[in-house]
């Protein structure tokens, strides 16, 4: 059995930095050919945030900060070509589906490679930048949730809050701050 990439949304983030944003579970690949000869200058506030950091949604042709490591059967992988040829056509202007499906299947194979080694569930994600020569470079970061969150509390699944509000049986009389006192008094 081999492992592919499907998309997955955290947060409504990815609605708000992309458009289209990719569905949450459909088939994904980096994408990289996509922004192949376009320079960056030239790109809209929301191609570039996609250009940057995102995956390519295989079905919808939309994109998704992060994907997740999917185990899959050959039939479902052979679906994943079929969609992404199916998109090429319809997306990109493909003459047919088997000129096509040459060029999914090369996608859905680095997609496959990007996957090897790694435990079903794992997130990856990935950074693209263009260099000197107009070269385009991704590199591929693994993510995995931590066990407890920085201080101690179970069942965040690995992703912190900005504040953690913690209920105590302390009296809330005694020392307080006053963060508005200096406005009150004039100070500034």
């Amino acid at each position: 059995m081999v492992s592919l990439l499907r998309t997955i949304r955290l947060d409504a983030s990815d609605g708000i930095l992309f458009s289209p944003a990719a569905e949450p579970g459909e088939w994904a690949v980096p994408g990289g050919f996509l922004w192949h000869g376009r320079p960056f200058e030239g790109l809209s506030r929301k191609e570039r945030v996609a250009f940057r950091s995102a995956f390519l949604g295989v079905q919808s042709f939309g994109f998704s900060t992060l994907a997740v490591v999917t185990r899959v059967s050959f039939s479902e992988r052979v679906a994943a070509v079929e969609a992404l040829a199916q998109s090429f056509v319809t997306h990109l202007g493909a003459p047919d589906l088997q000129t096509a499906r040459g060029a999914a299947e090369e996608e859905i194979a680095f997609a496959e490679e990007l996957c090897r080694g790694h435990d079903e569930g794992r997130i990856i994600a990935l950074h693209r930048e263009e260099d000197e020569a107009g070269e385009l470079r991704e590199r591929f970061r693994s993510l995995r949730p931590r066990e407890e969150t920085a201080y101690g509390a179970p069942g965040l699944n690995g992703h912190d809050r900005p504040f953690h509000f913690v209920q105590s049986d302390e009296d809330e009389q005694g020392e307080g701050i006053d963060l508005f006192a200096g406005l009150r008094s004039g100070e500034t």
